[in-house]
């Protein structure tokens, strides 16, 4: 079964393969499968096609894949030309969020430790 571009897995329950989609998270997924009436626990192989066509329909309904990828985009950039300081927190590729970055931004931050002891050494070696 393909949904926007995106194969669900025939051999995984549905209400654990719908999140494979960007923009369908676990809570949505429970809402879509209970809307068209089928056991969370089914598996892609073993819902009709009549079941299939609303799940797609409902899936569908929703912001997901490239539209949403784009739409996120959008706002990045939109955030990035008014130089708000969340724009300016992407353009550095820095935590958006308010989040500590002293110890605990190494993904985002850069994997580097720069402490006072690193520094006195360089400077005791030239």
């Amino acid at each position: 079964m393909r949904i926007a571009g995106v194969t669900i897995p025939d051999t995984k329950q549905l209400a654990y393969s719908l999140p494979l989609i960007f923009g369908i998270g676990p809570t949505r997924a429970r809402q879509i499968l209970k809307e068209v009436g089928v056991v969370p626990t089914k598996k892609g192989n073993e819902i009709t096609s009549e079941e299939e066509q609303k799940i797609r329909a409902l899936a569908e309904g929703f912001t997901i894949e490239g539209e949403l990828r784009r739409e996120i985009g959008q706002n990045i950039k939109r955030l990035k030309d008014i130089r708000s300081a969340r724009g300016e927190r992407h353009t550095r590729g820095l935590p958006v969020r308010g989040q500590r970055t002293k110890t605990n931004s190494r993904t985002r931050h850069g994997n580097v430790r720069k402490t006072m002891t690193s520094g006195r050494r360089s400077l005791e070696k030239t």
